[in-house]
């Protein structure tokens, strides 16, 4: 079960990690619009465009993980596989995340489904 908390952990705290390029490269624009910063993201282009779209997926990817292990916690359900999946989840995430911010889109589209089918795979489990 530790390995799943600090999966969530990890997960939880990635939008963090994604914003750093993102900061960055606003920063690198001029300075960093700490007044309007979403609006100062909005205009980024390439890279920084990528880099504001890559944070935003890493808040999305919240939605799908954070109920899915908190239900297989709830229903004490967790095993050695389970702790697999969400090691395997956090890891394709962080390689998203460089597929996104290197603009390779046929690569980051592939890890995402593989990423999704680890999500997939928690219920098949639980439905064993």
């Amino acid at each position: 079960m530790f390995v799943i908390i600090i999966c969530m952990a990890i997960v939880l705290f990635m939008p963090m990690l994604a914003k750093v390029p993102l900061a960055y490269l606003m920063h690198k624009e001029g300075k960093y619009d700490n007044r309007h910063p979403r609006s100062q993201q909005n205009r980024l282009e390439g890279l920084g465009a990528r880099a504001k779209a890559a944070h935003d997926n890493c808040f999305e990817a919240i939605c799908f993980f954070a109920p899915t292990v908190l239900l297989v916690l709830a229903l004490d359900a967790h095993t050695v596989y389970t702790a697999q999946l969400c090691i395997a989840f956090v890891l394709l995430r962080l390689i998203y995340l460089i597929c996104y911010w290197c603009n390779w889109h046929i690569a980051r589209s592939t890890v995402w489904v593989i990423a999704m089918g680890t999500i997939v795979a928690h219920f098949v489990l639980l439905l064993k």
